[in-house]
Parts: C-alpha cells; structure tokens; sequence
C-alpha cells in the first residue's frame, strides 16, 4: 500500500517545521496586481484604500507562507478563512459604492445574506466538502471564492441596512460562527483527514489542531462580528447623547 500523501492542496503538500514556502503561482500573482491596479485606477479616496487593503489581505492569505501552513494545519486554515470573511470582505463592501450598499435595503436582503453566509461556512467545514476541497484545486477555488462571495455580500448588506437590522445581522453571524468554533473545540475527536498525519511535525496533535481551529472561530473571529456590531450602535446612540447633553 502506498503510503504517499494522498491530498493534493493548491497550496501545495503540507510544509515540515520552519518550510515557510510562498506561493508564487503566476496566475494568481498577476490576478492579484490587476485587481490593485483596477482598484488604484478606479476607486478614490477611502474607497481606493479600502480595496487596496482588501488586496493585500488576500495576498497574505494567498501568497504568504499562510497557504502552505494552511496545508498542514486546521488551525491555519481557520485563520485564512478568518482573513477572507472577517477582514477582505468587510474592506471590500466598504470599496464599494454607497448606492450599492443603499440597493441591499430592499426584499429582506440582510436576512438572505446573513443565512447564506452561514451556510456557506457551516458546509465547507463539513469533513467530507473540506476534504474535497484539499484534493481538488477547482473545488479549492470554489471553496475560496464562495466563502469571500457570500461574506461580501452579508458585509455589503449590513452597510446598506439600518442600524438595528445590522446589529442583528451582525450578532447573528456571531452566533453562527462562534456555534461552529464550539463544536469544533468540544469534539471528542478529530475529523478532518487531510491533517491526520501533517500536524505531528507543528508539534501538535490532529485533536489539538482542531481545537485550537475551534476557539479561533468561537472567541477572535465571533468577536470581530461582536465589534462590528458595537460600532454600529455607538454610531446610532451617539447623537441621542449629544441632543441629551
């Protein structure tokens, strides 16, 4: 019996300890730079900030050696996720014009986007949809791009909303991601096969791994919606204090 690697991530194989490999696909390198020059040609202001931001987050999650960690270890990829739903996509409404924004108001929007987002992340964490996706680099990318997709359009929607509605979207993607981070970390064991044997070498257990994946999800990444959601109501209570005052 073979006893080779059988996952072929686009990321590459799993690095060993200190393998700090970048990845330097010149498609996805030449993505990346018309994308910034788009954003720097087109966009103004704040907007051109926020995009060329979003840019450089993707590069890091992308580029850096992140990708290839994200190879070996969950916990790795839980924090690449993070990047794109909880960091890009937030910079990448926020470029975006306001009557976009302003057009998510109608037919429930904010309700269709929050469910979508959460579904989208609930089944790419399943073992079986996440292993296809470290075997296959076409459902890699459709991993990728609808994990992003689904977070830019939830974001874009809780711009657009008004300030209660938004509040409510926003703590109810903290509840989706911070339930799916507290299962991960109560789990009696671990379920995601293509970090079995790649962990060892990261001094960590696949269990540990995935636990570790776990608290990411259930207290920073839930927490950046939590914030999101505080933001929001110190904008909409701050002119109440000031006609107070």
């Amino acid at each position: 019996m073979d006893a080779g690697p059988i996952w072929t991530p686009y990321c590459g194989p799993a690095p060993l300890a200190g393998d700090w490999r970048w990845n330097l696909d010149p498609m996805l390198l030449g993505v990346l730079v018309v994308a910034s020059a788009v954003i720097a040609m087109r966009l103004e202001g704040r907007r051109r900030l926020f995009g060329l931001a979003a840019t450089g987050v993707l590069a890091i999650s992308f580029v850096s050696p992140l990708c290839a960690l994200s190879s070996a270890l969950f916990s790795a990829r839980t924090v690449h996720h993070v990047l794109l739903v909880g960091v890009a996509a937030p910079l990448l409404a926020w470029a975006a014009p306001v009557g976009a924004a302003r057009r998510r108001r109608a037919g429930g929007g904010l309700v269709l986007a929050t469910a979508a987002q959460a579904a989208v992340l609930w089944a790419w964490h399943a073992p079986g949809l996440y292993a296809a996706a470290l075997s296959n680099d076409a459902v890699y990318w459709a991993m990728q791009l609808s994990l992003l997709g689904a977070a830019v359009w939830f974001w874009t929607t809780v711009r657009g909303a008004s300030a209660p509605a938004a509040v409510v979207g926003l703590l109810a993607a903290m509840l989706a991601m911070g339930l799916l981070g507290a299962i991960l970390t109560f789990a009696g064991q671990a379920v995601y096969a293509p970090h079995f044997h790649t962990t060892l070498a990261w001094w960590m257990t696949p269990l540990e791994d995935q636990q570790a994946a776990g608290l990411i999800m259930w207290a920073p990444a839930a927490a950046l919606y939590l914030f999101a959601a505080l933001a929001v109501l110190g904008r909409m209570l701050g002119p109440t204090r000031e006609v107070a005052a």
